[in-house]
């Protein structure tokens, strides 16, 4: 059986938008070159920055169509997440709000890729 362990983003230019995910992760990148760049996180799991002009095959469409989750455990634990990011002046594409799935928001990084935070799913 295999497990996925890697999301890619397609983004403008991986230079650009590692420091987000630098500062957004809390460290440096297991990996950088020119065109990808490369997030090792702690649970196995790996996100990918590669630059879009050199994807191939080329994607048809870039951005917001589809969100990279955070789910957070602990009481009141989304909302601190929320107060954390708004004040890093992170782009609030939605509030603070409850959904049928809990207490949720989504920021959108520089290339306009979703990351919504929420509370594991029950």
């Amino acid at each position: 059986m295999m497990t996925p362990n890697l999301i890619v983003f397609y983004v403008k230019d991986p230079a650009e938008s590692a420091p987000f995910y630098r500062d957004l992760l809390g460290h440096e990148p297991t990996f950088s070159s020119p065109n990808f760049v490369a997030f090792s996180l702690e649970n196995g799991f790996n996100l990918g920055l590669w630059r879009r002009s050199s994807v191939e095959p080329q994607p048809s469409a870039i951005g917001n169509r589809g969100e990279l989750g955070f789910m957070v455990e602990g009481a009141g634990a989304v909302e601190k997440h929320y107060q954390d990011w708004k004040a890093k002046g992170l782009p609030i594409a939605q509030e603070l709000t409850t959904m049928d799935f809990g207490p949720t928001f989504v920021v959108l990084d520089p290339d306009g890729h979703r990351l919504r935070v929420c509370e594991p799913d029950k």
